[in-house]
Order: C-alpha cells, then sequence, then structure tokens
C-alpha cells in the first residue's frame, strides 16, 4: 500500500467533522448531518481505495475524492450559516488536502509513480 499523508489528514478531517456535527440538533440527523458525515468519509475511502489501483485509476478517485471534499465545503457553510457553529481547523485541512490530492494527481499525470502492490 502506497503510503500517503493525504490519507491521515484525510482521516483527520473525518475525526474533526464528526465532533462539529455532534453539535447540531437532533432534527438533522437524516438531513445535514448524514449528508456532511458520508461526503467526508468518502475522501479517505476514495483515497484509500484509488491508492491500490493503476496511477490513470488512482487519479480519477483523488478526482472523486475532491469533489467531495467540496460537497464538505458546501455543508460547512450550511452549517456556519444556519447554526453559528465553525471550526477553523476543518477549514484549514481542508485547504491542505485540496493542495495535496491535487499536487498528487499532477505527479500522477507527469510522473511515473510507483503503482500499488
Amino acid at each position: 500500500m502506497r503510503e500517503l499523508k493525504v490519507l491521515e489528514k484525510s482521516k483527520l478531517l473525518v475525526y474533526l467533522v464528526y465532533d462539529l456535527t455532534n453539535q447540531l440538533p437532533n432534527e438533522e440527523k437524516f438531513g445535514l448531518i448524514s449528508q456532511i458525515n458520508r461526503a467526508v468519509v468518502s475522501v479517505p475511502s476514495n483515497i484509500a481505495e484509488g491508492s491500490q489501483r493503476t496511477n490513470k485509476d488512482f487519479n480519477n478517485f483523488l478526482r472523486i475524492a475532491r469533489g467531495s471534499l467540496s460537497e464538505v465545503k458546501v455543508q460547512l457553510e450550511l452549517i456556519k450559516k444556519l447554526y453559528k457553529i465553525e471550526n477553523k481547523e476543518v477549514w484549514e485541512l481542508i485547504e491542505e488536502i485540496g493542495k495535496m490530492t491535487y499536487s498528487l494527481q499532477l505527479k500522477l499525470k507527469t510522473q511515473t509513480l510507483p503503482e500499488a502492490k
């Protein structure tokens, strides 16, 4: 398995978002909480799955992870606006993960990284 810092950072993002959603009211259990938790779990899941594939496939999984990251951003904006709940560490981590996945995508396109074992 490829050793990836971005995978570890995206797992940390999951923990932080779950902590944040635990502050939301119960009526959001099947709304925002469910939606954002699924989206944030999708980020490390796609990175992990893609890391076990060919470089071309890995690039596609990173694209999906970046899409999920965008979804999380929108949902965090809604939570901030509706419930006045925000975590600056979450936003910083999202930016960092976004940059890391983009950089990894560029490397996959321009260099030959070792294939997954």
